[in-house]
């Protein structure tokens, strides 16, 4: 297989951006990702892969649990605040106000238009990522009428 080949036909799927946040107490992790996709109706159930050395992935598998903040399509300056490890400060982490997931406790984004926050049913550890299989245990939606931050309209690339 060519890698040339090979990157440019994976960057051609289509993923949006969201915030992963995961908490256990004081202990908060959070960081951009946009390999995440619903997989069930019944129950709800949602996959997103997590590189195994984050912040993210260690208080996720310890925990089970997690939230995604869904973001609207400008606010590429809010994912690029994730690309960094986390910091705390107060009501804020890298710089955004939030409020602590009535569920999980993990941080839920006052700008986010939407969120969700899940329970990990399953796990697939191949690679450098390892894919959490989900349900969805509480969502809340602050903007209905938000586009979501789609990975190709910000000139970046994660993939292939």
């Amino acid at each position: 297989m060519d890698p040339e080949v090979k990157k440019q036909t994976l960057r051609k799927l289509t993923y949006g951006l969201y915030v992963l946040t995961a908490a256990d107490g004081d202990d908060v992790a959070a960081g951009t990702v946009n390999w995440l996709s619903q997989a069930s109706f019944q129950p709800p159930l949602v996959m997103v892969g997590v590189k195994k050395d984050s912040g993210t992935h260690a208080l996720i598998e310890r925990t089970g649990l997690f939230a995604v903040n869904i973001l609207a399509a400008g606010q590429k300056d809010v994912a690029a605040a994730f690309f960094r490890p986390t910091e705390v400060e107060g009501d804020r982490v890298n710089g955004q106000a939030f409020e602590p997931g009535p569920t999980t406790g993990a941080p839920l984004l006052l700008g986010a238009p939407a969120w969700f926050e899940a329970r990990v049913t399953d796990s697939v550890k191949r690679g450098d990522h390892t894919v959490f299989v989900a349900e969805v245990i509480e969502a809340g939606l602050r903007d209905p009428e938000a586009k979501p931050l789609e990975m190709w309209d910000t000139g970046w690339f994660y993939g292939g």
